[in-house]
């Protein structure tokens, strides 16, 4: 019997309008970090206070994905999806509006809870409105794909709107885009839950220690450079996150609707998809990173000079990612990961060359092969994790991708930037023990000191970029276990049929 193929009326439509939305909370996640500086001046306050903006919204962010991903299980999707984006819209206003540190941090929070909604929800919708699973894996393709266009944007309008405007205006330039998202999520989307549970078993005690768990890990991975990573500080984040992550994980065994289902973790796939998402994500995020300080630094480019360097990188992604949906469909998606992976791993061997000496050709080539591996492999792999769990469930299962995806970012930026401050350290001493200044000028051996100093930086850029490469090449390796499940909503009533 052949299988029927059901499509949604509005299927591509739907999967523009999520995007809008998912295209926001990316943007706001880059553009305002190009707005430190004005922030700075215009409160008055210091650098490491000001980092707290970033921080609180990490922290809001990563505890409440989640969290969202079960509520959308429970309740139902279309009308949190809207809540979001109605709350990312206005939470982006009152940041605008802010007048002083405090309220900024208030609002930043609270933008980090609306927006943390868009990711399990989206995807959950996107699982939905896309049965037939070539064109599924097509539109996750499209949809990842956003993430890189976003990265992009963030530099290419922030710099400009900055600049041109003030601080305030890479918040309310959400507002406009925010309500068009809104008026056609209202429009198109369709509610995929049609027998929603309530709120009567909600896992509060798995929510609160999970929230705990994860808000003291992403806490100290991004203070613990500067506390010191034996300091008191981190050593009180490290206990409260190893007690609460145990106390949560007994609460979840016997918990009638866990936040986290534990099950999906005996699900090879689904942890083999896990798992590479975790490694990739940590050497990806973990190089990019640093890569505009160098450009910056070293290469002298501005912040909007350095975003255009960024836009092959998009490029690569919106070319990749349908692509490897596509491809999906002919080959097992464990193949395309792993070669999307290593193609990443040959990026960042490329760019483990990294000197003074290149050009914007040299950043642009290499960005564009990067995106392009990891553009292959994102839609199979996350296809391939949520195709391994039950229907209803693909919310939190995305949740879980999407966190580990986060926290993934948040190990490799602490880890990298701890090894490019270790290896300059390093580098800079073996120069000056090898090193013999046969001049008398102070002011030859202050040019040769600052030309050790660069040289011991080039050389530290260039081991961080040797770490990622073997954090991509074992991403890669782990790609191999993942397998996509053979179910695709046999059996299940479509959502919306053809008219």
């Amino acid at each position: 019997m052949a299988e029927k193929t059901v499509f949604h009326k509005n299927q591509w439509v739907v999967l523009a309008t999520v995007m809008i939305a998912s295209f926001l909370g990316r943007l706001d996640g880059t553009i305002v970090n190009l707005a430190f500086p004005k922030i700075i001046k215009d409160f008055g306050i210091t650098v490491s206070q000001a980092s707290w903006i970033s921080t609180g919204y990490i922290i809001a962010n990563a505890i409440f994905v989640p969290i969202f991903g079960k509520l959308g299980d429970l309740i139902g999707r279309k009308a949190l999806y809207i809540f979001g984006i109605v709350g990312f819209v206005v939470t982006s206003m009152l940041a605008g509006l802010s007048f002083n540190l405090q309220s900024l941090l208030l609002f930043r929070v609270l933008q980090a809870i609306t927006v943390s909604i868009d990711y399990p929800i989206a995807l959950s919708i996107v699982a939905h409105t896309f049965q037939d699973k070539s064109q599924r894996a097509q539109a996750m393709g499209l949809w990842s794909a956003i993430f890189a266009v976003a990265a992009v944007f963030g530099p290419l309008l922030g710099g400009p709107l900055i600049d041109t405007f003030s601080w305030r205006s890479v918040f309310y330039i959400n507002v406009p885009i925010g309500m068009i998202g809104t008026f056609m999520a209202i429009k198109y989307i369709d509610e995929p839950v049609k027998e929603v549970k309530g709120l009567k078993n909600f896992d509060i005690a798995g929510a609160l220690t999970l929230g705990l768990s994860l808000g003291a890990l992403v806490l100290v991975l991004d203070q613990g450079q500067g506390w010191g990573w034996g300091s008191a500080n981190s050593i009180i984040t490290y206990i409260v996150t190893t007690l609460s992550f145990v106390g949560f994980v007994l609460i979840e065994q016997r918990a009638k609707e866990p936040v986290v289902d534990l099950k999906f973790f005996k699900i090879p796939s689904f942890s083999a998809a896990i798992v590479t998402s975790f490694i990739s994500f940590m050497g990806m995020m973990g190089g990019m990173f640093i890569l505009p300080i160098f450009i910056q630094n070293y290469m002298g480019y501005t912040v909007t000079q350095t975003g255009l360097l960024f836009i092959p990188m998009a490029i690569g992604m919106l070319i990749a990612a349908p692509l490897g949906g596509k491809l999906a469909s002919k080959f097992e998606p464990r193949y395309l990961v792993a070669v999307g992976m290593f193609i990443g791993a040959i990026a960042m061997a490329l760019f483990s060359q990294i000197d003074v000496k290149w050009t914007g050709v040299d950043i642009a080539i290499r960005m564009f092969v990067m995106a392009f591996g990891l553009g292959l492999g994102m839609s199979p792999l996350t296809n391939a994790a949520t195709s391994t769990v039950p229907v209803h469930e693909i919310g939190i299962a995305s949740s879980v991708l999407a966190l580990a995806r986060n926290i993934a970012g948040a190990f490799g930026i602490a880890i990298f930037a701890t090894i490019l401050t270790n290896s300059f350290n390093s580098n800079l001493l073996a120069l000056q023990q090898h090193t013999i200044i046969n001049a008398h000028s102070q002011a030859i051996y202050g040019e040769v000191v600052a030309l050790m100093a660069v040289k011991a930086n080039i050389l530290s850029f260039a081991t961080v970029f040797k770490t990622a490469v073997a954090f991509m090449f074992v991403g890669s390796l782990s790609a191999l276990f993942v397998k996509e499940s053979k179910r695709d909503f046999e059996g299940e009533e479509p959502l919306i049929m053809m008219e």
